[in-house]
């Protein structure tokens, strides 16, 4: 695996495009996919003017004392999941992650029929009063990072032989939408015991992920060949598959481990969403909804968290 591929999905986001415009990107999509299991995409039309304002207003929040972020710990965000956590508090595979982060996901308000029935990863999100410009930044980009994720989730609806509205009218009518901001500290700031990762080696457990790195580099996926750099590339995002996708393609999909080394100096920031199946849905291969497998999934790498926010059993 020399590299992964690179693919231009402006037909993909543009609604005056054909069906015939449209099908050259979902084959480059298929064979990326069956190949390597990542990709990064240009031609999103996701503003970069966006992208700056996020990657400005989050390194405006990480920079703040560990006392002003605690003050939107994701405790406070109950059983929403959202909110920020500190170095060492997120798990992979039981050991500590040399990352700390910000947890969002679709907005909803109190009333919304899922918040009101207390389903785990639902509710409003849990901004800090300071920097003001984070929540702007982050609803935008939720908006903009779905819609390219939607757009390639059809191209992959083609490629597994489907109508290109395949997975809008079956497992996505309302897919769970997740968002995390990840902030790498370098290696000498902090006294937190954590592994020697950024982000151990994983592979995702839902169906799409879409990702925007800083200029720092550091993410590295595994193919036959071993271990490869993604590069960062100004303006363009990264895409990858999860667990899901691969049981929905019967293995022809790949699912493909990846690390991140924790930046030698400085920091480094990504920007991960995560476009999953609707939280009632029924994934073949998985056992009871995806919101109880998402569940398990997330518990797993927040058990502290997650042991708080269970309630006994009777």
């Amino acid at each position: 695996m020399a590299g992964v591929p690179r693919i231009d999905v402006g037909a993909l986001v543009d609604p005056r495009s054909s069906p015939d415009e449209r099908r050259p990107v979902a084959d480059a999509i298929d064979a990326a996919c069956a190949e390597h299991g990542f990709f990064t995409v240009v031609g999103h039309g996701v503003d970069p003017g966006l992208l700056a304002a996020l990657d400005r207003e989050a390194r405006a929040f990480f920079a703040r004392s560990r006392e002003d972020k605690a003050r939107v710990a994701m405790v406070h965000g109950g059983r929403a999941w959202r909110g920020w956590f500190g170095v060492g508090d997120e798990l992979t595979d039981g050991v500590p992650d040399r990352k700390e982060g910000l947890y969002f996901g679709t907005e909803l308000g109190p009333d919304d029929p899922r918040v009101q029935a207390g389903l785990p990863l639902h509710g409003p999100n849990l901004f800090p009063d300071r920097p003001a410009g984070l929540r702007p930044a982050v609803l935008a980009y939720l908006d903009a990072a779905t819609a390219v994720a939607r757009g390639i989730l059809r191209a992959l609806a083609v490629g597994l032989g489907h109508d290109e509205h395949w997975f809008d009218a079956t497992i996505c009518a309302d897919p769970v939408v997740l968002f995390r901001i990840f902030h790498y500290p370098a290696p000498d700031v902090g006294d937190v015991p954590t592994g020697p990762w950024g982000v151990a080696e994983h592979t995702d457990y839902g169906l799409l992920t879409v990702l925007h790195q800083d200029a720092t580099g550091g993410l590295e996926v595994h193919g036959p060949g071993g271990w490869v750099e993604v590069p960062p590339e100004p303006g363009a995002l990264v895409c990858n598959l999860g667990d899901m996708l691969a049981a929905l393609s019967g293995g022809r999909y790949r699912s493909t481990p990846h690390r991140v080394h924790p930046p030698a100096e400085g920091g480094r920031l990504s920007a991960p969403l995560f476009l999953d199946p609707d939280w009632d849905a029924h994934v073949p291969g998985v056992d009871g909804t995806y919101g109880d497998h998402l569940t398990a999934k997330v518990a797993r790498v927040f058990p502290v968290l997650s042991a708080a926010l269970t309630p006994p059993r009777p």
